[in-house]
């Protein structure tokens, strides 16, 4: 894979520091297998639902833990005590650790595991001071504003 020097996007993007930050990690994250698979679903304006198929794991063998802007879902398989012999073995039996970046405000408010398939609720909450407002224009000027 190619290297991409993203130093010029740092000088032109005031403010945007952190999207590129993000695009460099981005483009320098080697480690990431594809395995489990995910979908991220839009459930409403400010609701997300991450769903993984995590078939073969249970609750006991699954952890999340969501600390500041990162989600981190990880499966620790169990070690199995009856010896087993394969002709084929195609469903994969093995940890994984997947981690999701978080946007700015958004909050885990819940998982669920069932049939096979692991489902992390996420809620956008944007605090009030952050929300847009409207400000009221006067048409007359205050008597003691200068010009």
């Amino acid at each position: 894979m190619r290297n991409y020097d993203l130093t010029p996007l740092y000088r032109s993007a005031i403010g945007f520091d952190r999207l590129a930050q993000m695009a460099e990690h981005a483009a320098s994250n080697k480690g990431n297998s594809g395995y489990p698979p995910y979908n991220i679903e839009l459930l409403g304006e400010n609701r997300y639902r991450i769903t993984m198929a995590v078939a073969g794991f249970t609750m006991e063998e699954l952890e999340i833990t969501s600390e500041g802007e990162k989600l981190l879902v990880k499966g620790t398989k169990a070690e199995s005590k009856e010896e087993r012999q394969y002709l084929y073995q195609g469903i994969a039996e093995r940890g994984f650790e997947r981690t999701f970046q978080l946007a700015d405000y958004v909050t885990v408010v819940g998982a669920n595991l069932e049939n096979g398939l692991l489902d992390v609720d996420l809620v956008r909450e944007i605090p009030e001071a952050l929300k847009p407002r409207t400000i009221e224009i006067n048409t007359s000027r205050p008597l003691d504003a200068k010009r």
